[in-house]
């Protein structure tokens, strides 16, 4: 083999020199960069920023609400689970003389007397009539606890932050006092805060 020849094998360089490869590639890019004007790498970014303000925010980013559903006259409720210590059929109510007309009376719920807001007359709603079809849904804080009627129990979900919308212009009143938001499916978000912090529908068994 003569002096300064490089052994090769199947007619290539043994090894390759990276250093002389990284430098290429480092010229080739500088090259491109130099290819290009200002205004181009402006156009280009402002393309960029064009492109990343058309992706849609993620409902996730924002959250969810796990909520119970459930039907007052022909609307659909929910309030959020954390409020809601349990659901259970109507049982026998004992009307209390001297109260507001929302307050249904009290039930002896397993040992503990719970009032019952009828929360249909409460917002102003057309009332049916209690049959063996309402159930009770007993909210509590750890300081106040109440039951709601509700004419019929839908069940729990999630409904993402992103989907609630402004309260309708319909809901006005003492119900919007009482509002987090509305769906696009007019399902109407409750808030269980503002209900179990009102001193008004606190029920004083002695009148």
């Amino acid at each position: 083999m003569a002096a300064g020849q490089k052994e090769t094998i199947a007619g290539q360089p043994k090894g390759f020199d990276w250093n002389s490869i990284h430098e290429r590639l480092e010229a080739a890019r500088a090259s491109i960069n130099r290819d290009l004007s200002a205004d181009e790498v402006k156009g280009i970014l402002r393309a960029r920023a064009r492109a990343l303000a058309r992706l849609p925010v993620r409902e996730e980013a924002l959250g969810s609400l796990d909520v119970l559903e459930f039907r007052l006259t022909y609307e659909t409720y929910a309030i959020e689970l954390n409020w809601v210590r349990e659901t259970c059929p109507l049982p026998d109510i004992t009307p209390l003389p001297g109260t507001p007309a929302f307050v249904a009376g009290v039930v002896n719920l397993r040992g503990r007397i719970v009032s019952v807001i009828d929360i249909r007359s409460f917002f102003d709603l057309p009332i049916k009539g209690l049959t063996d079809l309402n159930k009770v849904i007993i909210l509590q804080d750890g300081q106040m606890e109440f039951g709601i009627l509700a004419d019929e129990i839908i069940g729990t979900r999630s409904i993402p932050l992103a989907s609630l919308q402004p309260v309708l212009p319909t809901l006005t009143g003492i119900r919007e006092e009482y509002l987090k938001g509305v769906t696009a499916g007019r399902t109407v978000l409750l808030d269980g805060k503002r209900l179990l912090g009102d001193r008004g529908l606190i029920v004083n068994e002695d009148g």
